[in-house]
């Protein structure tokens, strides 16, 4: 019973660690990230739309290119 449970352990952290043997981008991938259909705010109409939301509901203006907020603190 004790062996079981270490045999299970020492899988469980081998199977942990493998899962991190492969993280970030590889050189032949970015070409792909790189396109502007794979931006954040690859679409106009979002980002106006996102905007309107973020200052209609924290009573501000902008919010992408300077600072400041509806109580104007900054």
């Amino acid at each position: 019973m004790k062996r079981k449970t270490i045999v299970m352990i020492t899988v469980m952290a081998v199977m942990q660690l493998a899962g991190c043997a492969n993280l970030g981008v590889q050189p032949w991938e970015r070409d792909l990230l790189a396109k502007d259909e794979m931006a954040l705010d690859s679409e106009g109409v979002d980002i106006g739309l996102d905007d309107h939301i973020y200052f209609s509901k924290e009573a501000t203006s902008g919010g992408r290119s300077f600072a400041g907020g509806g109580c104007g603190c900054n």
